[in-house]
């Protein structure tokens, strides 16, 4: 877990701390580079599978299958496993998930985010037999 100091016009040390897991830090990843328009879902064909399942168990939640983060005391370092729609521009799309995820890690927790890396691990057709679970 990360520890983030609060800031404030008494000292943080004074007032408490606040510590974020480096789940939440996966979760907003996922959830931030699904928004990317061209992202059609995060993971490998075995991950979005397992992730699928997670989600029709009763109780099941959100997996962050296809995020990797590595938290420091203020810096993250996010890798993602994209899956791109076809006819997108991936350089593109990979430089619109960058950005949307380095904002919204660092808008919500305080971390500096010093790296994204991206796979487009697959292209998807619409043609194909069985849709991957689009991110949501």
């Amino acid at each position: 877990m990360t520890e983030i100091a609060e800031r404030g016009s008494r000292k943080a040390g004074d007032l408490g701390r606040t510590t974020i897991a480096d789940g939440v830090v996966a979760k907003i990843a996922f959830l931030a580079a699904g928004e990317v328009v061209g992202v059609h879902a995060l993971g490998s064909g075995i991950s979005r599978s397992v992730g699928a399942l997670r989600k029709r168990v009763p109780g099941g939640t959100t997996s962050t299958h296809g995020v990797k983060v590595e938290v420091g005391e203020k810096q993250a370092a996010v890798d993602l496993d994209v899956v791109v729609d076809y006819g997108e521009v991936i350089p593109e799309v990979g430089k619109a998930v960058r950005e949307n995820v380095i904002t919204s890690v660092e808008r919500m927790t305080g971390l500096e985010v010093v790296e994204v890396n991206i796979a487009v691990s697959d292209v998807w057709l619409p043609e194909e037999e069985e849709e991957p679970e689009r991110v949501q």
